[in-house]
């Protein structure tokens, strides 16, 4: 079964050096939350949240070539024990398939409590249970991206 590599294998200076950006995924059952990079590595911006249907990937493929995307990083949701569970087998095939049609690196980062986290933010800026279900998955992709960010460039200091 696909895990994807451990984010320590990223070569980081390959992807600075051909000036690509890394895409951050927050998959689930139905929707794929998006978010990229910076061309520096250093900062995670929300693009979109797309609707899976039948496996169709193809408006992913449409934003890996627009931002020249070097590697992807997704979120791995293991339990609090630190051990691979249901929800990280689900997420598994679904990031095979993805990374199958991509044709470009995937890296796991530990998700644990992101969706909670990015929940708790958005309920303290008092938006709307319609607003906060609009943009969650986008903002989880942004908080997982955002943490792979901060941990390669702690190894890079």
């Amino acid at each position: 079964m696909f895990f994807g590599k451990e984010l320590t294998n990223l070569d980081v200076e390959k992807i600075v050096e051909s000036q690509s950006v890394v895409l951050g995924l927050d998959i689930g059952s139905k929707t794929l939350g998006v978010a990229v990079s910076d061309r520096r590595l250093m900062i995670a911006t929300g693009l979109k949240t797309l609707t899976i249907k039948n496996n169709n990937f193809s408006p992913l493929l449409e934003l890996v070539k627009e931002y020249k995307v070097g590697a992807v990083v997704f979120g791995w949701p293991v339990q609090m024990n630190g051990i691979p569970g249901e929800q990280c087998e689900k997420i598994a095939k679904t990031a095979e398939i993805i990374s199958q049609y991509l044709h470009v690196e995937f890296f796991r980062w530990d998700e644990r409590l992101s969706t909670c986290a990015v929940e708790q933010v958005l309920l303290s800026a008092d938006l709307s249970r319609a607003k906060r279900s609009r943009i969650i998955d986008k903002t989880a992709a942004v908080y997982i991206l955002q943490g792979a960010l901060d941990a390669i460039n702690m190894r890079r200091a």
